[in-house]
């Protein structure tokens, strides 16, 4: 079964969001902060991150440059989920390491798109 890491601090984003994911028949390992995120990343091997980039303790932009900066985290991929919808909130996130990046409210049939071709390409490398 694929794994997904979901890293969202906000309770109703994080509950909508795995249970959508769930229904679609993926595992859902969810993470509260971005320091969660990046120690569930190590120990859960995750296949794919949706990371959310206003977290507490450390937010999600310099988790996924640490995720990404680390051997073994490093080929995981990571979209960013943001309010920000702004063109630089989205080179930001590229920036900082995210493969791709996506705007909330979430449009589930969106994301999914990106998840299913993010896992796709990881499986063809």
């Amino acid at each position: 079964m694929t794994k997904i890491l979901l890293v969202e601090d906000n309770e109703m984003n994080r509950d909508m969001l795995s249970r959508r994911l769930i229904r679609k028949g993926y595992e859902v390992v969810l993470g509260l902060d971005g320091q969660q995120g990046i120690d569930l990343a190590e120990r859960e091997d995750p296949d794919l991150i949706l990371m959310d980039m206003d977290l507490p303790v450390l937010d999600g932009w310099e988790a996924s440059r640490r995720l990404k900066a680390a051997d073994a985290t490093r080929a995981i991929p990571v979209i960013a989920l943001t309010a920000h919808a702004m063109a630089e909130h989205r080179d930001r996130a590229l920036a900082a390491g995210c493969d791709d990046y996506d705007t909330k409210p979430v449009d589930f049939a969106r994301l999914l798109g990106k998840i299913e071709s993010l896992l796709a390409r990881a499986v063809g490398e």
